[in-house]
């Protein structure tokens, strides 16, 4: 439980979490800059602040999939259903449940709303934002999915959670990309998550070997968090990882259609990234596995409709094939290529 005025004081690196880094397709991250810090302005009769926490912890450590470069990794929460359906049915049942007993109006949010959810979830003191600048619960790990419940009531606020962190800084070091210019701060123009999900064009030359295996999303500054040793299994069955969704091969995926792909992904997460990033983020998967087995199936995407396919395709390709045959293969499609995004990856992997 906290109050609208907690996140006056919700950390001294509230700003740079709102401004730094968030650009492009997160420009409206400092478009809603003033409604994140003041809730009143999201609804202005809000007393109070419910914060709630959903466990989803994983059954094994996300970081052993790093071992299998021909496999892709998709982040613990997209493993199953779309946790935004699955936690908002419960807030819904929670604030009905709190209308009955103690009267007031509510409105729930699950990541649909300007809320900064992080600082409010540690000024309700569920836990802390650690220095990845995520939550960590001393009873979860770093394993929580967040909801909040606005009220009229006027309710009693509960103690926020020190910082543990101390001098351990596990998060920031595992960070592939570097996204982490300084403790709390995270640079999401050099995060996975936000390459393979938001970012809608080609991936940055520079930051694709940092990728790896990684598809969609990324957990390895939640993985690597020691608090995790207190986390626990999800009991939520919808949320409990399902098989086809935990490392699944690359060269199947790379195969899949729309319809396919639709269907595969029905009710996830992913499914809103659609087909064409996905299969892009799979390639460059292919490119890091340096699995030449995979050849072919990176030159089957080369002629592929969609231009980030064909991009992707041609740099996993430049990662994979002997130097010699690759220029033949340039030689050939490049001066078919009308796109100009894909004419620079024929350039970019040509020098």
């Amino acid at each position: 439980m906290t109050t609208p005025s907690a996140i006056a004081d919700a950390g001294p690196h509230l700003e740079d979490y709102i401004r730094r880094g968030w650009h492009g397709d997160m420009a409206w991250m400092p478009e809603t800059a003033k409604r994140r810090k003041d809730p009143t302005a999201l609804w202005d009769e809000v007393q109070s602040i419910i914060m709630v926490g959903m466990n989803y912890g994983p059954t094994i450590n996300p970081l052993t999939g790093l071992q299998h470069a021909d496999k892709g990794m998709i982040s613990v929460y997209a493993q199953n259903r779309d946790y935004h359906d699955v936690m908002k049915g419960r807030l819904k049942q929670i604030a009905g449940q709190l209308v009955a007993r103690a009267g007031g109006d509510v409105k729930v949010f699950v990541d649909t709303a300007p809320v900064m959810e992080k600082p409010l979830a540690a000024a309700a003191g569920l836990g802390w934002q650690g220095k990845h600048t995520n939550l960590v619960s001393k009873q979860f790990g770093s394993w929580l999915f967040l909801g909040a419940i606005f009220t009229t009531l006027d309710l009693d606020p509960n103690v926020r959670e020190s910082d543990r962190c101390g001098s351990c800084q596990n998060c920031l070091d595992v960070c592939p990309t570097d996204a982490f210019p300084a403790p709390y701060q995270l640079d999401a123009r050099r995060c996975i998550s936000y390459l393979t999900i938001e970012h809608a064009g080609p991936i940055p030359f520079e930051l694709r070997p940092g990728i790896g295996n990684h598809i969609y999303g990324c957990d390895d500054c939640l993985a690597v968090c020691p608090w995790n040793k207190f986390a626990r299994a999800a009991s939520e069955s919808k949320l409990v990882a399902r098989p086809d969704r935990v490392l699944p091969a690359l060269a199947d995926l790379a195969q899949l259609d729309d319809a396919e792909f639709r269907s595969m992904f029905s009710g996830s997460p992913v499914k809103r990234i659609g087909r064409d990033r996905l299969i892009r983020n799979v390639l460059i998967a292919i490119g890091n596995s340096k699995d030449s087995m995979l050849i072919p199936t990176a030159r089957n995407l080369i002629d592929d409709p969609a231009p980030i396919v064909r991009g992707a395709a041609i740099w996993a390709l430049s990662q994979l094939m002997d130097p010699g045959a690759f220029r033949s293969l340039a030689e050939g499609k490049k001066p078919l290529e009308n796109d100009g995004d894909v004419v620079r990856e024929w350039q970019q992997a040509s020098t």
